[in-house]
């Protein structure tokens, strides 16, 4: 089955967290996903709150930019989210948008390398490792955490060019796709997911999170389309969908048949009823998704 969410935007100011959670836990939906972009709201932060405010939901944080972050701290928090919400939490880390890695003096010279040292020091500690490593750019003396999960963590990454993806395949438990991706993007990022896979003989499964950028109302078409314009990417086809929930079932449907596991309905910046929309994706198209 295709599970499916939707997105907290930090556009929203915090205080607006607490009632969009408890309108997802109260229609039933599956997972609440929330982004760390600069400079809005701490990922980390948000995940707790929201996490404690109900007993069910799924909170994922997509994404973590990696160069903001010393592996040791996110290992940290990680483990003690899942410690205390277990199973619950679902975290993905990445390169981060460059330019706002720029304004903090923390732009890395090779991302890639950055990502798959942080991947690969992340995932030992969380594993309950000792860990001494003298990479590039990750360097860990003998740590090792005191309160590890007590049973495996997954760890996604964010990615789209042609080396994040593969080194996610490699390195990471699953992968995140922004919305700018069409189904046959999801396709071609399978194919280059899997080579990593492969190159690393991996053969445990491999989650493909989408977000896809979705409207409904009566405004629906033009709040789509002028987000689109302001991304610079109307007129690439195939991408979000505006309609009622039919409309966007066949829109999560392609896809899912593309390769996505998890579809996560991603609301427009100037999304009128936050809480509404989360209800919408629970009890209107959750039904109508296999």
């Amino acid at each position: 089955m295709t599970a499916l969410g939707a997105v907290f935007r930090p556009q929203l100011p915090p205080e607006r967290l607490r009632a969009v959670v408890r309108a997802a836990d109260d229609a039933g939906l599956e997972e609440l996903w929330l982004w760390e972009d600069c400079f809005l709201e701490g990922g980390i932060s948000t995940a707790a709150a929201a996490l404690a405010w109900t007993e069910r939901l799924r909170v994922g944080v997509g994404l973590l930019p990696v160069p903001l972050r010393n592996v040791a701290v996110t290992a940290m928090e990680t483990a003690t989210l899942d410690r205390l919400f277990p199973g619950r939490a679902v975290l993905a880390v990445g390169h981060g948008v460059q330019d706002w890695m720029g304004q903090v003096g923390a732009r890395a010279e090779s991302p890639v390398t950055l990502l798959r040292e942080y991947l690969l020091a992340l995932r030992a500690l969380l594993r309950g490792e000792r860990v001494t490593t003298d990479g590039r750019y990750v360097k860990l003396d003998d740590v090792a955490l005191d309160w590890p999960p007590p049973a495996p963590v997954r760890i996604l990454a964010g990615a789209t060019g042609p080396r994040s993806l593969k080194l996610s395949g490699e390195a990471a438990d699953g992968t995140v796709l922004t919305a700018n991706t069409s189904p046959e993007g999801v396709r071609r990022a399978r194919r280059l997911i899997d080579q990593g896979r492969e190159s690393a003989s991996r053969t445990e499964a491999h989650q493909v999170v989408v977000y896809l950028l979705a409207a409904t109302g009566p405004d629906a078409t033009a709040r789509l389309r002028a987000e689109q314009e302001t991304e610079g990417v109307a007129s690439v086809p195939d991408l979000g969908v505006a309609g009622d929930a039919d409309t966007v079932a066949k829109a999560v449907q392609r896809l899912a048949d593309a390769g996505a596991d998890t579809v996560i309905l991603q609301p427009t910046a100037d999304e009128p009823d936050p809480e509404g929309f989360v209800r919408f994706t629970a009890e209107k198209v959750r039904p109508l998704v296999p």
